[in-house]
């Protein structure tokens, strides 16, 4: 799990996962990023870890915790596990960048990466279907309260991506097959897909766009 913190004014940027090993492959592609190694899920190291980190202008919350179950076979750990990663986890990290930015009336953005999980029932997809719909609600619930003090907040929702670990699921054709017969343009998300409208929201050429809920998925969700 990761999120991404920016600052565009040193142009500086903070990479924040529990996996040192990603934090150290990413440093050796991009030595100027400042790694920040802690589990996102506890409230207090959280709290510690981000205090000094700042000012911060500009936020992408993009941990997430896929646990797929059925939801009969859900679990009250791995439910309780889901929402603190997928919901909890960008709230705080989101308190914690946004009353610096309300503090230095500098305003900034805020992108919170969710899923079209959060809008179509997917099999086996139910608590994690329903920490993407909490999260769309919160990033509206954000963008409310926040926008007075220009402050912006919005969604990306993609579809499949083809990272490394999409690849992976994703790769077999037949597994493929009924999630891409749903998909208008026959075809999955590149990272840069991705990217590209998160680049889009944290930037001043979005400066009207707040409280948008943004799918990245080929029209998956028109349908």
């Amino acid at each position: 799990m990761h999120q991404i913190v920016d600052f565009p004014s040193m142009p500086q940027v903070t990479a924040v996962t529990r996996t040192k090993a990603d934090l150290d492959s990413l440093v050796q592609e991009c030595p100027s990023i400042k790694p920040v190694c802690v589990d996102l899920s506890d409230w207090d190291a959280t709290e510690q870890a981000l205090k000094d980190v700042g000012p911060v202008d500009l936020l992408v919350n993009n941990a997430a915790y896929p646990k797929l179950q059925p939801f009969l076979e859900v679990t009250p750990d791995e439910f309780d596990m889901s929402f603190n990663v997928n919901v909890k986890a960008a709230l705080h990290v989101a308190q914690i960048v946004a009353r610096g930015m309300k503090a230095r009336g500098s305003g900034g953005s805020i992108v919170n990466i969710s899923s079209q999980a959060s809008q179509c029932a997917l099999k086996d997809h139910a608590v994690y279907c329903a920490t993407k719909g909490a999260l769309d609600m919160l990033t509206r619930v954000m963008a409310l309260e926040l926008g007075p003090d220009q402050i912006r907040v919005n969604s990306v929702n993609p579809t499949v991506v083809m990272t490394r670990m999409g690849k992976i699921a994703w790769s077999d054709p037949e597994k493929g097959k009924s999630m891409l017969s749903r998909i208008p343009l026959g075809k999955f998300a590149e990272v840069e897909d991705v990217v590209n409208s998160i680049l889009f929201l944290l930037s001043d050429k979005s400066a009207m766009t707040n409280g948008v809920i943004l799918p990245v998925d080929g029209g998956f969700l028109a349908c």
